[in-house]
C-alpha cells in the first residue's frame, strides 16, 4: 500500500503516539488520528508545533521521513533514521567509494529524464513541446553542457506563461511548487532512507549547506508531476496554497507514471530508482529504473 503525506497545517497542533497511531491534539482535546502503517510522511507546516520524542522516534523506525517547512512552505529539513535498510552499511560504502565517471553517467540520465518529462507534461497541457526530445539527446555525461538548465529556460514560459519567474521566495505559483516539491521531496527521502543510502551523498548536486543532495539528485525526474498539478490548480482559480491545493499536491506520490513494468505510482517509483542506483553502486549495472517520458494526464489541455 503507497502511504499518504499527512501535514500538519494549523498552529499550536501537538502530535504524539498512541498504540500504533500519530495523535493531532489542540489543548489537549484530541483532533485527529492517523494509523502509522498508513502514512508515507509528515510535513509539519505551521508555527508552535509540538512533538513528542516518542513519535518522532516511532516514525524514524519506521523510515517515515518528517519534513520540517519554514517560509513560504519551503523545506527546512528532515527528520530520517540512522538505520533505513538491512544492507545500509555496505550500500553507503559502496556509494562513498562510486567513480565520478559513473555518478556521471547516472546524473545524464536522470537529467534526460527530466528533459523528456518535461516535454511531456508541455504536450499534455497543449503548448509548445517540439525541441525537447533533442534537447534530451544533447546531455552528455555529467551534463556539463548544462543542457538542464537551457531545458528550463524554455519549459517555463511555455507552461506557466512569459512573465513567470520560479522564485522561491514568491507567493502565488511558486509557492503552490515549493509545497507541490516539499511533498515530493519528502516521498524520495523516504525512498532514498528505505533503500539504504546516506542523502548527504549526491550524484551531482554538491552543496555543503544541504544534508538531502542524492534526494534533490532523485527527485529532478518527478517534478513535472508537481509542476503539471499546479499548472491545473492555476487553471482552475488556485493561486494559493490553500486546503484544496495543499490535498491536491498531497496526492503526487501516489499520480501513477508509466514506466518499464508497466503503470506505477510516484512513490514506487521512487523506490525503484533507488535500488537501481543502490545496483549501480554496488557494480550491478549502470541503468537506471527511471519512468517514461509521458504523464497520465490526457485531456486537461483542452
Amino acid at each position: 500500500m503507497i502511504g499518504r503525506v499527512v501535514e500538519i497545517a494549523t498552529d499550536g497542533r501537538f502530535l504524539a503516539l498512541d498504540r500504533g497511531f500519530l495523535t493531532v491534539s489542540e489543548k489537549g482535546e484530541e483532533v485527529g488520528r492517523v494509523p502509522l502503517d498508513s502514512i508515507a510522511a509528515v510535513v509539519a507546516n505551521a508555527h508552535g508545533l509540538g512533538f513528542t520524542n516518542n513519535i518522532l522516534v516511532e516514525l524514524s523506525r519506521r523510515g517515515i521521513p518528517v519534513v520540517l517547512c519554514g517560509a513560504n512552505h519551503r523545506p527546512e529539513a528532515i527528520v530520517w533514521p540512522v538505520e533505513g535498510h538491512h544492507q545500509q552499511a555496505g550500500r553507503i560504502a559502496d556509494q562513498i567509494a562510486a567513480a565520478l565517471p559513473l555518478k556521471k553517467r547516472l546524473w545524464a540520465q536522470v537529467v534526460k529524464a527530466k528533459i523528456l518529462a518535461q516535454g511531456a507534461s508541455l504536450a499534455a497541457v497543449g503548448a509548445r513541446h517540439g525541441g525537447f526530445q533533442l534537447l534530451a539527446a544533447k546531455v552528455r555525461s555529467g551534463d556539463p553542457d548544462n543542457v538542464e538548465a537551457e531545458a528550463a529556460r524554455r519549459y517555463w514560459p511555455l507552461l506557466m506563461g512569459p512573465e513567470f519567474r520560479r522564485d522561491r521566495d514568491a507567493e502565488g505559483a511558486n509557492a503552490l511548487l515549493n509545497y507541490g516539491y516539499a511533498v515530493l521531496r519528502a516521498g524520495v527521502a523516504r525512498a532514498v532512507m528505505a533503500g539504504g543510502l546516506h542523502p548527504s551523498l549526491g550524484l551531482m548536486h554538491a552543496n555543503r549547506g544541504n544534508a538531502m543532495v542524492l534526494v534533490d539528485d532523485l527527485m529532478e525526474p518527478f517534478r513535472p508531476v508537481v509542476d503539471i498539478e499546479v499548472w491545473r490548480l492555476l487553471r482552475a482559480g488556485t493561486i494559493q496554497v490553500d486546503r484544496e491545493a495543499k490535498a491536491a499536491l498531497a496526492r503526487v506520490m501516489v499520480l501513477d507514471l508509466p514506466t518499464s513494468e508497466g503503470t506505477s505510482p510516484v512513490m514506487t517509483c521512487a523506490e525503484r530508482l533507488v535500488n537501481s542506483v543502490a545496483k549501480a553502486f554496488a557494480g550491478e549495472g549502470d541503468r537506471l529504473a527511471l519512468p517514461l517520458p509521458r504523464l497520465p494526464l490526457e485531456g486537461w489541455g483542452e
